[in-house]
């Protein structure tokens, strides 16, 4: 495996950042969805307490498949740095910068 450069590691380091940050934003919408209507209408002390729970419970589901999902993508893009692929063109193998030479080496 050969060496990243800046650019490299900076996308990786940008890339986490918006993977934690959607997944919390995502953890906590879920979250409110699923406990949003104890804070709107009056209930037993049961049920509050279960939405609690189950709202706590998704969140904790949500927020690593969000970060793994986001992650897992972004080791895949085609378009990446050093993935031998040109931005825009998924699948297809780096191209020389001049046209009509055909081969790496010429």
């Amino acid at each position: 495996m050969g060496e990243r450069t800046q650019a490299d590691r900076d996308a990786v380091t940008v890339e986490i950042g918006y993977a934690l940050f959607s997944a919390a934003f995502a953890a906590a919408v879920v979250f409110g969805v699923i406990a949003g209507p104890k804070l709107t209408f009056a209930m037993p002390y049961a049920v509050e307490r279960g939405l609690l729970t189950a709202g706590a419970a998704a969140a904790a589901v949500v927020f690593p498949v969000r970060v793994v999902s986001v992650l897992w993508r972004f080791s895949r893009a085609p378009g990446r740095p050093g993935r031998g692929s040109e931005p825009g063109e998924p699948g297809k193998p780096g191209q020389p910068s001049q046209p009509g030479r055909t081969r790496p080496d010429s």
